[in-house]
């Protein structure tokens, strides 16, 4: 018998049974590991239950889940059409199922799409939701489903238009969650992932998790930046100014000009409440005070105060007196000058309108020599998706949640306006950080948006019911300090710019406002 010797310089590798035990090994410590995280996060979630309950969290708030019934109900009213609508929905699955087998057996069929959308739709935006043809089959028979349920409630917005925006919000709430794309095992870019890290991505998902539980104070937000990236006068609000005046409401902020021949009349920014002020100056290639300073202008700008219990019943005359007022009068002493160019952003702009308005009304000489309003609105009578929340019952829970605190309190902001476009600002960053395992993203913008106040809850509760709720505003019907406003008898030159893509004030409602006035 002869036997082959190794020879002297060969290599061992390790067998495919050794590799199997190492992977597998690897496998089951991510499993168990992950096992002991979730433990933590229900303990976690146990923990804020109280939050939950302080908030009004736990009774559906927002009345949702009514939305649906009501909506489920309409359609039930009509037999003859709900039977037409299934047999159509029904359709549309058969049409799917038989595209699907021929997709199976030919590469070169088309892909089905059952929607036919502006823009691309960012959830699939991986090329295999449409070549695949199981990935396919499940975008499709989603988008089957949401695009069905949005069209029934077009049949309910012919009779009652405010009801079927809120339904349509509280279905798009649930058909957003529901996505394929949400969920690790229906998701061809986390699969990759789960496979290439044998899970490490869900177990580090989960760590994240974590530490969005522990960071947050009260209730949980999902990051939306990196932390410790950017940080407000490192490399955010980094215009030089210097704070020159302040009071129980706010601060004002000066910026010098740095030009060499200064424009006489100074300029204020009202700046808006709901959030902080340095959305005017993010970075230097983004910043707007950065910019007017260097067209000569003195720019003074309004850092509005966090609201504390002891705040709650500022109203909104406090906020003209103390907060508007207060301010050009110490803009009239720094710089010797009567009148002031006067910007109100957002809410800000409202709140300039009331005063001008009021002025007005009383007689009173305005000393604004110029009033420009960015994405501001006056009429709300069509006033976007932010109109839901702001019907009797919903502005009753706000108002009894704020009663407890004497505040609106900034995630109740945060979480209302992200949810307007939950699928670029909740499940977007769910998909990115719980389920990919990466990093939140590096973006000013975002990290401001993350970075809410705090409201005085009188404060809040006049500007839902007077301008959201009744419209009162533009139909000179608003009261304050006792004297009726009518928007009509303004004849301060005003300048409107609005923004094509704002959700909070869509451009046609703000253009609504800007023909109210009665000057230039």
């Amino acid at each position: 018998m002869t036997t082959r010797q190794n020879p002297s310089n060969a290599t061992f590798t390790p067998s495919l049974a050794d590799d199997f035990t190492s992977e597998m090994q690897d496998w089951l410590k991510t499993q168990t590991d992950m096992a002991v995280q979730q433990q933590e996060i229900l303990k976690l979630l146990a923990g804020k239950s109280e939050a939950f309950e302080r908030y009004g969290l736990k009774n559906d708030p927002m009345n949702l889940q009514n939305s649906v019934i009501q909506y489920w109900l309409h359609i039930a009213q009509d037999p003859e059409k709900a039977v037409k609508a299934q047999a159509d929905l029904w359709q549309g699955y058969m049409d799917l199922c038989t595209q699907t087998t021929q997709h199976l057996q030919s590469s070169k069929v088309k892909p089905f799409t059952p929607t036919s959308e502006e823009k691309p739709d960012r959830r699939f935006r991986d090329s295999r939701w449409t070549t695949d043809p199981l990935f396919n089959h499940l975008r499709c028979a989603y988008l089957l489903m949401s695009n069905w349920m949005n069209k029934q409630a077009d049949e309910i917005e012919k009779n009652d238009p405010q009801s079927a925006r809120k339904m349509r919000f509280a279905l798009r709430q649930y058909t957003d969650a529901l996505s394929p794309s949400n969920f690790w095992m229906t998701n061809p870019e986390i699969l990759d992932e789960t496979m290439k890290t044998r899970g490490k991505n869900l177990q580090k998902g989960l760590s994240n998790l974590i530490h969005d539980l522990k960071s947050s104070k009260t209730l949980p937000k999902v990051s939306m930046v990196k932390e410790n990236v950017f940080e407000v006068g490192r490399n955010l609000a980094t215009t030089k100014g210097s704070v020159v005046f302040e009071n129980d409401f706010l601060q004002l902020i000066q910026y010098e000009a740095t030009t060499t021949k200064v424009y006489q009349t100074p300029l204020l920014i009202l700046a808006p409440w709901i959030n902080k002020y340095y959305i005017l100056d993010l970075q230097a290639e983004n910043s707007f005070v950065g910019w007017a300073v260097a067209q000569g202008h003195t720019v003074f700008i309004t850092s509005w105060k966090n609201a504390t219990a002891e705040d709650c019943n500022k109203d909104w005359y406090d906020y003209i007196e103390s907060g508007l007022v207060a301010s050009m009068k110490a803009i009239q002493k720094i710089t010797a000058e009567k009148e002031i160019n006067v910007i109100g952003y957002c809410i800000g702009g409202t709140l300039l309108t009331t005063a001008l308005a009021y002025w007005q009304e009383t007689k009173q000489k305005s000393d604004v020599k110029s009033a420009t309003f960015f994405t501001t609105l006056i009429d709300f009578k069509d006033s976007g998706e932010l109109s839901i929340f702001t019907d009797e019952p919903q502005i009753n829970a706000i108002e009894s949640m704020m009663n407890k605190n004497g505040y609106l309190d900034a995630w109740h902001t945060h979480v209302s306006f992200n949810m307007l476009r939950s699928n670029d600002l909740i499940w977007s960053f769910v998909v990115n950080n719980y389920l990919l395992g990466k990093e939140a993203t590096q973006f000013d913008l975002l990290f401001w948006n993350s970075d809410s106040t705090r409201i005085p809850a009188k404060l809040h509760s006049t500007y839902l019911r007077q301008t959201y709720m009744s419209n009162n505003l533009a139909q000179g019907k608003m009261v304050i300090n006792k004297k009726t406003l009518d928007v009509t008898k303004i004849n301060t030159p005003s300048y409107f710019i609005s923004a094509i893509e704002d959700h909070i004030a869509p451009w046609q409602a703000t253009y609504d406002g800007a023909t109210l006035f009665n000057g230039d």
